[in-house]
């Protein structure tokens, strides 16, 4: 098999946060929490099946042994293959393969063009999907925002669609419940030749959201239970807020994480023993002097370093947070705050990591910050590769054949491997003044525009098949008219 990302990272070039002493703290916590204090879920077929597997059931409250959480885990697939839309693997989801993936869900967009924070648009989503889809270290995408400009209760079915024609990339979607869900599904399904093809190579994952602190919400087990059904890999998105929806030391954020990561795939297993699922969630850092919801905080790479942790002891896919900004513009918070996390993350080995092109934490996508963000992947993948320590780039050799006061510039040895062992930036400035000055004096903002423009102007994704294209309009359309009649009954 071949993959979007054929570079191995080097083992050695890694970083933990804990201990695997205090990692089993963590663990055994979370098995405390979902013993002792359980969660609440109210969806009869879960609640049975958790019923049937020896959970205590109260009223809505669910308390699980250890051991069935153990056998759950068992039972959950130790990483798999996610496709692209042409059927060619993609993502290989285990050990510390790290795969970079853009920004999501916000209402607002940067508009490249007047520089203006606006409402997002249908558009805006095209243009997320088409300039991932160019560039060369984003792997896979999410709908770049959510749609201001399409009917609300059909918003998710649109911004699937933004996505899946105009990139081959794999696609994580988000949706409101079942009946939307389905539809996403069966549109995904139209463009690969049906339902048993996107079972055998899956392009689509699923993102049930369970709600912090330890509720999971009817829609979200249908939502997860539908995945299942369909073989689709699910990712259950929890979002702690340290310090408010979480407890506000960083130990004890990791257990309420692990305690709702553990759950959900407990859930999904009892339900569908070796469904595709990650061990999953996101932290954001609550800022107790402006309130808001932080996404660039340390903090949240810290925790996240525990997750990848987490999920290599367990052999379970994981899910990072990087590329993104609290800034409201590109600027150099906004290059300081995304380099850090995502080269913090890239070390922790987190398999799946999105939101590269997030502004205003999180409230902003900007086809400019992915740009950005692209180069950043490029230098931290370039690093995490390691040193490749061999006879030859040991260059005892050519040292000798050089000798003393001499120069490599010309040496057969220095052509051979000058293009593999050197980084070269696209957008990062390496000219000489005068050179530089000549050219305009351009900045770096300057820079990520002209490569942006030219991706739009230039960049072509192999599109849909007339028949898939069809189908996939035909679903959007049938989708969207029967959740209009639903909204309108209720």
């Amino acid at each position: 098999m071949s993959y979007s990302n054929p570079e191995r990272i080097n083992s050695s070039v890694s970083m933990t946060m804990v201990s695997e002493n205090q990692l089993d703290d963590v663990y055994q916590a979370a098995l405390t929490v979902l013993e002792k204090t359980g969660f609440t879920m109210t969806h009869p077929e879960a609640v049975n099946l958790c019923k049937k597997a020896g959970c205590k059931i109260e009223k809505d409250r669910v308390r699980v042994p250890r051991e069935v959480v153990e056998d759950c885990l068992a039972s959950a697939p130790k990483g798999f293959t996610v496709y692209d839309r042409l059927g060619n693997p993609a993502l290989d989801l285990r050990g510390r393969n790290s795969y970079y993936g853009c920004s999501t869900g916000s209402p607002h967009t940067l508009d490249y063009k007047t520089g203006k924070i606006r409402p997002t648009t249908f558009r805006d989503l095209e243009i997320g999907a088409k300039v991932s889809d160019a560039l060369p270290n984003i792997d896979w995408v999410m709908p770049f925002g959510t749609t201001q400009d399409t009917p609300n209760h059909a918003s998710f079915l649109y911004d699937f669609e933004a996505c899946v024609k105009n990139t081959t990339l794999p696609v994580m979607f988000l949706s409101d419940g079942t009946e939307d869900t389905l539809f996403i599904q069966q549109m995904a399904a139209a463009c690969v030749g049906g339902k048993e093809s996107l079972e055998k190579k899956p392009f689509l994952m699923a993102y049930p959201e369970p709600i912090t602190p330890l509720n999971y919400p009817d829609e979200v087990v249908g939502r997860a239970f539908l995945a299942a059904d369909w073989g689709i890999p699910q990712c259950p998105g929890t979002s702690q807020i340290i310090g408010a929806t979480s407890p506000v030391t960083l130990a004890g954020a990791c257990v309420l994480w692990l305690s709702e990561a553990l759950m959900s795939i407990t859930v999904l297993q009892l339900y569908r023993p070796g469904s595709k699922v990650f061990l999953s969630g996101n932290f954001g850092m609550f800022d107790m002097k402006t309130t808001v919801s932080a996404i660039a905080a340390p903090e949240i790479c810290m925790c996240l370093t525990v997750q990848a942790q987490m999920g290599q002891r367990l052999g379970l896919p994981t899910w990072g947070l990087a590329g993104a900004s609290d800034s409201m513009g590109i600027d150099g918070q906004a290059g300081a705050e995304s380099a850090f996390s995502i080269l913090s993350q890239g070390l922790a080995g987190l398999n799946l990591i999105h939101d590269v092109g997030y502004l205003g934490a999180g409230m902003i996508c900007s086809p400019e910050m992915l740009v950005m963000g692209d180069e950043i992947c490029s230098m931290t993948r370039h690093m995490l590769r390691g040193i490749n320590i061999n006879a030859d780039t040991l260059a005892t050799e050519i040292i000798d054949q050089v000798g003393p006061g001499g120069n490599f510039l010309q040496a057969p040895h220095t052509f051979r491997h000058f293009k593999k062992e050197s980084w070269f930036p696209t957008l990062m400035e390496r000219e000489y003044i005068e050179k530089w000055e000549e050219k305009g004096s351009p900045s770096t903002k300057d820079k990520i525009k002209s490569k942006l423009t030219d991706i739009l102007e230039n960049h072509t994704p192999v599109p849909l098949g007339e028949h898939e294209r069809s189908e996939l309009e035909r679903l959007r359309a049938e989708g969207e008219a029967f959740m209009s009649k639903a909204a309108e009954l209720n």
